[in-house]
């Protein structure tokens, strides 16, 4: 392998080490929380309006301060529970049941929404917006307190019906249904039963204040996800300061016109609301951010509706909240007709690999039962799929490494004149047929799928709280065990992941790793340079060190993979009549077999 493709390796492995040490040093902002989210908006300008200002639009008032407690309806799915407050109809208290916050099995549930009121304010909310013929006293507003109409609890099989008259002639109804997973369907309602038409215009919207501290990065993407006529779009949390449409209240808005198919809301990591118009229907989709207050808003203006006297005009809508499963976004996908449901997981650059690679995880968890195995299975199978491109390239390496101490003999001669040594190493490789670029093929192959499994194991909650063995209870976060107590043997705590001092605290898993990258990399040719062969030396230990914060289930699969690689590499190694001796010292001699050694012992006559 010649200096240039050496480099290439060193800048490679140099730039991946930069990249985790960005991650880890300079974590994303959160957001500080606000006061209050509670905001009514108008179509033409999404400008919020409080208590004491003056409304000629027809916008009703919205509060100001924390609500009352008002009646609230008890939800109970077999994946949900919460509840709805009759105070503005809002979906402001869900918790998702199969999840909970640590693997303490009595550690508390995954909060998804929370009510005004609240550290971190979170809910949806629908309604709608008077046009021509009402007042704006005249449609309901977040602080309307409805009635039940009928149903006492939301469960899949029985859904609710609020009501609300205005006295003026017009009933507002809204009926909230479930499914057994994370779709709520929403059904507003218009009767008029005046002796005039009625002109409104229904609206849903996310609201939330803040958030809590996320160990998120550039990796991946949590804030405002939509869709829109088939274009996918992601905002920040950060960036919606950025924004650089300003409403006249000074707030700040991203606004699309939809034509058919589209969605719009916020993901996290693993958890995600979305406001989702009846697939076929134009909508005004917005993104807005209430500087003022910190508020992030997500919201949805359907077609402006016309009632006349004695009709009854009814809009349909769903919201998601829930887990981002990737069946049950899949379902809702190719079955409710959501267009591109599945890119409200960040499957990031590579997602033409990050895609098919979950696909076969999931499979294989599928058969197998267990993430870890899984993992280890999966890499078996990648490592096949790219054999045949990485043969000729183990071959080439075997060739290069026996051509190691030619090499050496090459670089005494040629001292200090690096020209000269260039000119000789590519005589020598080209006089034994060697190409040293294929040495790199392996690892050029390997980034791609490792960062595209990396995303895989970081973004998707199959993996969350997914156990293997033993001490290994969640292929998600790093290995628990530590070197600093003797593995467990010891009675102190080690650092956190989330202290700076838990790179020092070494698992199983990260030194397991460690050694087989540098039983690996003894199989390579060794470079002629000293300064890169002290870099490569030491490179297996800083990977250890720097691997050893990442999730489990990536350092498993980078450990099978080297031994796959190992074994592989080693195997056509002997099958080219050459035994490695990787274990005699750490320059990695090199031991023949006597058909070597008979093969380099000179001829009567010879040279």
């Amino acid at each position: 392998m010649d200096d240039q493709n050496k480099n290439l390796i060193l800048a490679t492995a140099l730039s991946f080490l930069v990249i985790l040490g960005w991650v880890f040093l300079f974590p994303p902002e959160t957001p500080a929380p606000a006061t209050d989210p509670a905001v009514a908006t108008t179509p033409e300008s999404t400008t919020p309006v409080t208590t004491d200002a003056a409304t000629a639009d027809g916008v009703a008032p919205v509060e100001t301060a924390v609500p009352a407690e008002a009646p609230r309806i008890t939800i109970e799915t077999p994946r949900l529970s919460g509840t709805i407050s009759l105070q503005g109809g809002r979906i402001d208290d869900l918790k998702l049941s199969d999840y909970r916050e640590t693997l303490d099995p009595n550690s508390d549930l995954v909060r998804l929404l929370s009510p005004v009121g609240g550290e971190f304010p979170y809910y949806a909310l629908y309604g709608w917006k008077a046009e021509d013929g009402l007042t704006l006293d005249a449609v309901p507003t977040p602080d309307t307190l409805w009635s039940v109409e009928s149903g006492e609890i939301l469960t899949p099989e029985t859904p609710v019906t609020l009501f609300w008259d205005n006295g003026n002639g017009q009933i507002f109804r809204r009926q909230i249904a479930i499914d057994e997973n994370y779709m709520f369907k929403i059904t507003q309602s218009v009767e008029n039963r005046s002796a005039s038409p009625v002109t409104v215009t229904p609206y849903g919207f996310i609201a939330r204040d803040g958030r809590q501290d996320s160990m998120a990065n550039f990796i991946l993407h949590e804030g405002v996800v939509r869709m829109s006529d088939g274009k996918l779009q992601e905002i920040k949390y950060k960036a919606m300061a950025d924004l650089e449409t300003v409403s006249p209240d000074g707030s700040l808005v991203d606004e699309i016109d939809v034509t058919a198919n589209g969605w719009i809301g916020f993901t996290d990591k693993y958890w995600m609301t979305t406001l989702i118009p009846t697939p076929g229907t134009a909508f005004r989709s917005t993104a807005r951010f209430l500087p003022g207050n910190g508020v992030f808003q997500a919201l949805t203006w359907m077609p402006t509706q016309t009632v006349e006297p004695g009709e009854t005009v009814n809009v349909e809508s769903q919201l998601f909240a829930g887990a981002k499963e990737w069946e049950t976004i899949r379902t809702y996908q190719n079955e409710g007709g959501i267009e591109r449901f599945l890119d409200s997981i960040d499957w990031g650059w590579f997602f033409f690999l990050t895609k098919p690679i979950f696909w076969l995880l999931h499979f294989l968890h599928g058969f197998i039962g267990n993430m870890g195995w899984s993992i280890i299975v999966l890499t078996l199978v990648l490592k096949s799929l790219v054999l045949p491109l990485a043969y000729k390239s183990y071959v080439s390496m075997a060739k290069m490494k026996e051509l190691q101490p030619e090499m050496e003999k090459l670089k005494e001669r040629a001292g200090d004149d690096r020209a000269a040594l260039q000119q000789g190493m590519m005589k020598l490789y080209k006089d034994n047929k060697v190409n040293p670029a294929s040495g790199c093929l392996p690892i050029l192959i390997q980034i791609p799928i490792f960062f595209s499994l990396y995303k895989v194991i970081f973004v998707t909650i199959e993996l969350r709280h997914a156990p293997w063995i033993g001490w290994i209870r969640d292929l998600s976060a790093p290995d628990p065990s530590s070197i600093l107590n003797a593995f467990g043997l010891l009675p102190w705590n080690t650092p956190s992941h989330e202290s700076l001092f838990f790179i020092f605290s070494l698992g199983v898993l990260p030194i397991l790793l460690g050694i087989s990258m540098w039983l690996q990399q003894k199989l390579n040719p060794a470079p002629t340079d000293p300064t890169q062969k002290m870099v490569f030396a030491w490179m297996p230990w800083i990977f250890m060190f720097m691997l050893g914060t990442f999730a489990s289930g990536l350092v498993l699969y980078w450990i099978t993979n080297n031994v796959i690689t190992f074994i592989q590499q080693y195997s056509i190694m002997r099958s080219h009549g050459h035994r490695p001796d990787v274990f005699s010292n750490i320059f990695g001699s090199f031991r023949r077999t006597p058909k070597d050694e008979a093969a380099k012992t000179p001829k009567p006559g010879g040279k």
